[in-house]
């Protein structure tokens, strides 16, 4: 399905390195914290940010009627790329945007300058049939990706078993408790601060129940990704994760280690979220990441 609109908007120079930031799955693009998008224009880079579909101020799908699958989130990448007139750009990606980033890198290297990764897994690892797992209280087979920690799989087993939240206020309180969850332990917890921007998600939503239509979408093509092609990265490649991420603990190893001259970065404190605190420390190393190069 290709008559979907993109929300999207963009700061900085247009002549500036150009960098696209892609959030993770069923997340908005105002998840990218306005603090670090503006160390990063600061630091000379056009920053792009955007709502993938069925999230934010992107249209919403019927889902029953116009199904779609991963690969049609990650063709929307092109299509931001192609509506800011980007030939190619930084991909900078959290979670499962990381997975989006790696698949355009392994297939449209010419569309990718560099690429950021952080808190998310291994293209072709399996990472949502693990999880899926440890929810249900199943085994791993032998080989699989590290599972997230207890204290995630306990809270999701407890919100599948929910009711859905019956207001804004409810559903806001839920929005609250699963930053707190993501944020890990590592460092303090703004509570006042989650609060403004769950609110700002929350009212910005065109409909905040059609994020599940990823999980659709997931179910409707599970091999969406390819195994076993990391190697075919060509694109320069940072790879960040917290020392407290709670969701895909270990997983940027992975990552590092199957991508041709990747870096592994950690960062100590940091959890599956990006708080005021690393975002100096984030920004300074994508700026040095994104920063011209022969080509």
């Amino acid at each position: 399905m290709q008559n979907v609109n993109i929300w999207s908007e963009e700061f900085g120079a247009a002549t500036d390195e150009p960098i696209l930031l892609i959030m993770g799955s069923m997340s908005q693009g105002v998840l990218w914290p306005d603090e670090f998008v503006g160390l990063l224009t600061a630091g000379g880079r056009r920053v792009i940010r955007y709502d993938h579909r069925d999230t934010g101020m992107s249209d919403t799908v019927d889902f029953a009627a116009h199904p779609y699958t991963w690969d049609d989130i990650k063709d929307d990448v092109y299509r931001v790329m192609d509506a800011h007139g980007l030939d190619s750009a930084h991909l900078v990606c959290h979670s499962a945007g990381g997975l989006l980033g790696q698949f355009v890198a392994v297939e449209r290297p010419e569309r990718v300058r560099s690429l950021t990764v952080i808190g998310s897994s291994p293209l072709g690892g399996g990472e949502g049939q693990v999880i899926m797992r440890a929810l249900l209280g199943q085994p791993q087979p032998e080989g699989s990706l590290p599972v997230p920690l207890p204290e995630f799989v306990a809270f999701y087993q407890a919100l599948i078993a929910s009711p859905p939240p019956q207001d804004r206020r409810a559903a806001i309180e839920g929005m609250i408790a699963e930053q707190r969850l993501l944020h890990g332990t590592g460092l303090p917890f703004d509570e006042d601060a989650a609060r403004r921007l769950q609110e700002r998600i929350y009212d910005r939503a065109r409909d905040l129940s059609a994020t599940v239509n990823h999980r659709l979408a997931a179910g409707a093509k599970p091999d969406f990704e390819p195994v076993g092609v990391l190697h075919q990265v060509k694109a320069p490649t940072l790879v960040i994760e917290g020392t407290h991420e709670v969701a895909k603990p270990g997983h940027g190893a992975l990552i590092a280690e199957q991508v041709p001259g990747a870096r592994l970065m950690m960062v100590e404190g940091l959890g599956h979220t990006l708080p005021p605190e690393v975002h100096e420390e984030l920004a300074t190393a994508v700026l040095a990441h994104t920063a011209p190069r022969d080509r």
